[in-house]
């Protein structure tokens, strides 16, 4: 640690650090814009100017930069010298001459970045009284506004969506007084992570147009920590609730998961708990009507199922507690896998890894850390893209090594770039198709399934001679092996990637073989990362049982063996072959379904119990790491429905959290994640209302005037209120971050123990997985990867709006989904006489995909995104295509693909 002097106080400091995260992190008040924890230094906008000091006998000293300037010991540094404050004053006063005077109508005000900075720097009064420059606003899609006059030219924005995120099409054009942040031409922005933009402007030029469009102010919120649901990383986030409906998702900060960014899935995938679809009372259904029930027929309607030796089939997107119910309810033995069978089989394999000394399974932090990676068969921005993003920054991992080795600070942002050029570390990807990853990857190898495992399984016999053989490799593909291994074998922090979205158990075990191949080589735990498809993935895996699968829960249902069976949050229709569920459910004398939506299974339902939706209750889920995460509730629900938990359970949530931790094997670490209700004085709890909330009254002053009291929630640290425990006395829970002078999203530093550490008032999760167990290479089997008579090999491809069931039921979501495609060669299209945009026939059996034609794809293979209406699971793994006379139900026309294949014939 070095010792800095700042304003005659002496700190010590980390010397590797700049002065302006080191004067952050000591709570020290010094304001910036175009700085940001995860981008390192510019010096674009010279707002954290300070007057800097030979030594303790300068009395002149010289203005410098906090965030240019290193943290060395013996700096001697004043933030309240009146030249350094007069300079920042006069900064904010030229950003302010074309900025416009709306911060009343600004959606930005209150949560604004510049406002809190102008006020801090103490410029009060605009004397610029003529013309100013004005801009033409751009559509950038559905998620984002634009309002470019309210730019103070900080750069903040490019350098996140470029220069970090990977985006390009949105850039700094024109140049001076005129500079604009845009689109080449209005557009769709097409990055996965331009929601982010909204969080990383200090200003209003980027705003959520989904919350736009059902505006209140910031601080009416009513707000929680809680955890995404779109899939399974488990980021973090503060969703904000107002007038009983759900208004915006914004990330909340977790050192270990999700740091200071979400993707879009996350941030706008929310608005179907808004839907006017939503399931609002428990109903029995026959003869195309449907019945009330009251709370004691339903308790009744259980407890006769439970006695009958009723089939109960989890979820994958419900909570350990509502899962756990359910299996409480039926018994372990009548409890299955809400999943497809191959899903099934993966996850099986994933947790059996998750307990092998061998591996270790990096947090997204650890993942941004690797200095070699290899993906085996995941297309992670489609299916876990807060792991793609850090990927994106792993291969600057050689840019910092190269600057450390020449004496430059690796948070000198523009200086390391300059000096790394297009040096990278190495990332390699094994695909069925081109990925949104390839722009930064050193090999990519596009080949069937069959190939990808081969190809990884002679990477793991390459870095170790115990590792299965692998022959029949052409000269080219033992090249790329022979790279990928030496990339491998010579890091010092190996990656290996891998998850289970394409149900292929070979790929996940040709991962893992590879991991443990380099665990024999650096004798040492090996990350290894498999990411599952959805939030709860890993915890239903973890609760059912190795035999128990939904092809085997759907055989006993068709054979009669079981009449009465309970579908917990689940639609069935997209698990499975849609004749083998109809064959299944048609046989059943009773069968109940717990969801929050009408689906294709709850038509089928005798009974629907409505349950809530995340937002509305408190449930824990684990990650892909086996990271339990607490999961808050925001708001109550606005109808009859209640918690599946408590339909079938019917105690409070710490009851059967605790339950769960004392009897689910794995389960022993859960009930760590709970608040302690003891620590609270004279029964104060956190609010979920901000200190600034307001119109308590006037909310309901067409039924009564007078203000009621606040709704109760006796088994929650959290209260419907804005009395209660302040964050800044050191609550448990930080409900919301914000500090005097400090109202912006920024204020999270004043939680954190240093800036990029741990939230002094959170909790990052509890790995529940006890590695105890010692495995071996897993012996590689033949997949059917080979097609004959004109038939092609089927890959599965996702996409991040539309494969997820809830998110894509969102309206801006919606906005940017698309219908069943099939994506193949332009030499097999020309076969087939197809071009982008046509129909194509399935097998001939009725099945229908767009055609898109691409250019990086191997022919001979093709890979098929369905929606929710397509009948995947009753195609084979080998099609036979043929050119549609029916029309495409819709249109690809907005599809982001890197790699279309706009050529005629």
């Amino acid at each position: 640690m070095a010792k800095v002097v700042i304003d005659g106080k002496e700190y010590e400091v980390n010397p590797d650090n700049n002065l302006l995260q080191e004067c952050l992190s000591q709570g020290l008040d010094l304001p910036y814009f175009c700085w940001h924890p995860c981008m390192g230094s510019v010096g674009a906008c010279r707002q954290c100017a300070v007057k800097q000091y030979r030594d303790e006998d300068d009395k002149e000293g010289m203005l410098v930069m906090a965030c240019m300037t290193p943290a060395s010991d013996g700096t001697r540094i004043s933030i309240e010298d009146e030249q350094a404050k007069d300079m920042r004053e006069r900064v904010i006063e030229s950003l302010m001459i074309s900025h416009p005077h709306d911060c009343p109508v600004c959606e930005e005000g209150g949560e604004c970045h510049l406002q809190d900075m102008t006020l801090m720097s103490g410029h009060n009064y605009r004397r610029y009284d003529k013309q100013k420059r004005t801009h033409h606003n751009q559509y950038l899609g559905p998620f984002i506004n634009h309002e470019m006059n309210r730019c103070i030219a900080c750069y903040r924005c490019v350098r996140y969506y470029d220069d970090y995120a990977g985006g390009t099409d949105l850039a700094a054009q024109a140049s001076h007084h005129h500079v604009y942040f845009g689109r080449h031409e209005e557009g769709v922005l097409e990055s996965e992570f331009s929601g982010n933009l909204v969080e990383v402007c200090p200003t209003g030029v980027f705003t959520d147009k989904a919350f736009s469009e059902h505006y209140t102010r910031k601080w009416d919120l009513q707000t929680a920590p809680s955890v995404c649901v779109g899939c399974s990383v488990g980021c973090n986030t503060t969703p904000g609730e107002r007038y009983g409906s759900l208004r915006r998702i914004t990330n909340r900060y977790n050192s270990e998961v999700n740091g200071y960014f979400l993707c879009d899935r996350g941030r706008f995938g929310f608005d179907y708990v808004n839907s006017d679809e939503r399931l609002s009372a428990a109903v029995a259904q026959a003869d195309g009507g449907s019945t009330e029930l009251e709370n004691e027929q339903v308790a009744d309607l259980l407890a006769e199922l439970k006695s009958d030796g009723a089939i109960g089939i989890g979820s994958p997107r419900a909570s350990n507690e509502a899962n756990y119910a359910l299996r409480n309810l039926v018994g372990e033995e009548n409890f299955y896998a809400g999943v497809a069978d191959d899903e099934h089989a993966v996850g099986q394999l994933i947790l059996k890894l998750s307990r092998d000394s061998a591996f270790h399974t990096p947090s997204i932090r650890d993942i941004e850390q690797a200095d070699a990676a290899l993906v085996v068969g995941e297309d992670l921005t489609n299916t876990a893209a807060r792991v793609a993003l850090a990927l994106r920054q792993s291969v600057r991992n050689k840019a910092a090594e190269l600057a450390t080795n020449n004496n430059i600070p690796v948070w000198q942002d523009a200086a390391v770039r300059e000096l790394a050029q297009h040096e990278r570390s190495p990332l390699s990807i094994l695909s069925a198709h081109a990925t949104r990853l390839d722009d930064v990857a050193s090999e990519v190898v596009i080949e069937g399934y069959a190939q990808q495992a081969a190809i990884a399984n002679a990477v793991a016999a390459k870095l170790s001679s115990n590792a299965p053989a692998v022959s029949g490799l052409d000269a080219e593909l033992q090249a790329q092996v022979d790279a990928i291994a030496d990339h491998l074998a010579n890091a010092k922090r190996p990656l290996v990637v891998s998850g289970s979205s394409n149900g292929q158990v070979e790929l996940v075990k040709a991962a893992a073989n590879v991991a443990r191949a380099l665990h024999e080589k650096n004798a040492s735990p090996i990350d290894l990362c498999l990411v599952q498809r959805e939030v709860n993935s890993f915890g239903l895996q973890m609760l059912v049982a190795a035999d128990n699968n939904l092809g085997a829960a759907l055989d006993k249902l068709s054979s009669g063996a079981v009449e009465k069976a309970i579908v917990l949050e689940n639609d069935l229709y997209r698990r499975a072959a849609h004749a083998a569920v109809d064959s299944a459910l048609d046989k059943l004398d009773t069968l109940v379904v717990l969801d929050l939506l009408p689906t294709r299974t709850t038509a089928k339902a005798t009974h629907v119990l409505p349950t809530t939706a995340f937002s509305e209750h408190e449930a824990t889920y684990i990650n892909y790491e086996g990271r339990a995460q607490l999961s808050y509730q925001v708001h109550r629900c606005a109808n009859g429905a209640v918690p599946a938990w408590q339909w079938l359970h019917g105690s409070d949530v710490s009851a059967i959290v605790k339950e769960c931790s004392e009897e689910a094997a794995g389960f022993d670490k859960l009930d760590e994640l709970l608040p302690r209700l003891d620590q609270f004085v004279a029964g104060m709890k956190v609010p979920r209302q901000s200190h600034r909330y307001s119109g308590r009254t006037a909310m309901i002053a067409n039924l009564n005037v007078h203000e009621p009291k606040q709704p109760q929630d006796p088994n929650s640290v959290m209260s419907f209120s804005m009395e209660g425990i302040p964050a800044l006395n050191d609550a448990s829970v930080l409900g919301a971050a914000w500090s005097p002078s400090w109202n912006s999203n920024q204020s999270i530093s004043k939680f954190q123990d240093e800036i990029n550490g741990e939230l002094k008032q959170g909790h990052t999760g509890n790995l529940l997985i006890e590695r105890n167990e010692n495995g071996a290479y897993l012996s590689p089997e033949p997949i059917a990867d080979s097609a004959s008579n004109g038939e092609f090999t089927l890959a599965r491809s996702q996409q991040i709006f539309g494969s997820d069931e809830l998110s894509g039921r969102a309206t801006a979501i919606q906005q940017r989904t698309t219908g069943s495609y099939i994506s193949l060669s332009p030499e097999d299209a020309k076969a087939l006489g197809v071009v982008q945009g046509d129909a194509v026939s399935l097998n001939g059996n009725g099945a229908v995909a767009t055609a898109c034609v691409r250019a990086r794809i191997k022919p001979g293979t093709v890979t098929l995104y369905a929606d929710e209406t397509l009948d995947v699971y009753a195609l084979p793994a080998s099609l036979a295509l043929s050119k549609s006379e029916n029309a495409a139900d819709r249109s690809i026309d907005g599809l982001i693909i890197s790699d279309r294949y706009e050529e005629d014939y």
